[in-house]
């Protein structure tokens, strides 16, 4: 089974302009935020090409100038999910998986992607799929601190039985405050990566905008409200940070994340 990863990066960000363009100091210096993604995605073993798709030609030029491919899309697409489903209509990209790797997640593990793909692999029936990871005590308290603050931070996920997607929201849901001090958190981080048929992706493009996904802002939400079937695929963190750049004082936390990377 083929896959490719695309990832989509616009420079027009409604809550911080220019971020796929912003410098992360690591262990192995400053790189831009779309540079990190990049080269998770280069680490993944077994895929067929790496695609960074924008409508920015700043964005463009910097991806370029790292060595990546490039394909332009329409300043049309509103979400990470339309502008896939343009560059593989508009490109000719041929393969039984799309995987769209967001442009803000550069402490995003290669197992994550690796367990993502696997899972279209053992699922054929499955159009679409999304991994997501239990929250620990110290990121739980990040995503109530950034409400508290007013800041949209992370997203997180609700499954049922079978793993399928109940639910997506910039708010913490499950409640916790009814929940004891012992025991794991109920609490699943949505990470930022999607895979999906060629089929399901293409139809996503047919289908508007609905009502949930306008209030959440929540792309994969459109999957949801026409009836789509998500499986939501748990990954383990294996004792890494998993945080995406939503805001600018995420900077630090990620940066303090990278230095911690061996």
């Amino acid at each position: 089974m083929s896959a490719i990863i695309l990832i989509p990066a616009r420079y027009a960000s409604t809550r911080y302009p220019g971020k796929p363009l912003v410098e992360l100091e690591g262990p192995d210096g400053r790189k831009s935020l779309i540079q990190r993604s990049w080269e998770v995605a280069m680490a993944v073993p077994g895929v067929a090409a790496v695609h960074v798709v924008t409508d920015d030609e700043r964005i463009r030029a910097a991806a370029e100038g790292f060595g990546a491919s490039v394909l332009m899309t329409s300043s049309a697409c509103r979400n990470g999910t339309e502008r896939c489903a343009e560059a593989v209509a508009t490109a000719g990209l041929e393969a039984d998986v799309i995987v769209n790797l967001q442009g803000d997640a550069p402490l995003t593990p290669v197992w994550f992607l690796e367990a993502l793909i696997d899972a279209m692999r053992a699922w054929p029936e499955v159009e679409a799929a999304t991994p997501v990871l239990r929250c620990d005590e110290a990121t739980l308290a990040n995503f109530l601190e950034d409400r508290r603050a007013g800041l949209v931070g992370g997203t997180t996920a609700v499954f049922g039985r079978q793993m399928q997607a109940l639910y997506f929201s910039k708010e913490v849901i499950p409640y916790t405050g009814s929940r004891g001090p012992d025991g794991p958190v109920p609490v699943f981080h949505h990470v930022g990566v999607y895979a999906y048929r060629p089929a399901a992706l293409a139809r996503y493009l047919s289908w508007p905008v609905g009502p949930l996904e306008a209030l959440e802002g929540l792309e994969q939400l459109r999957f949801l409200e026409n009836g789509a079937a998500m499986r939501c695929v748990e990954v383990e963190a294996r004792g890494r940070v998993f945080w995406e750049l939503n805001n600018p004082v995420d900077v630090a936390r990620i940066e303090a994340a990278l230095r911690e990377i061996q």
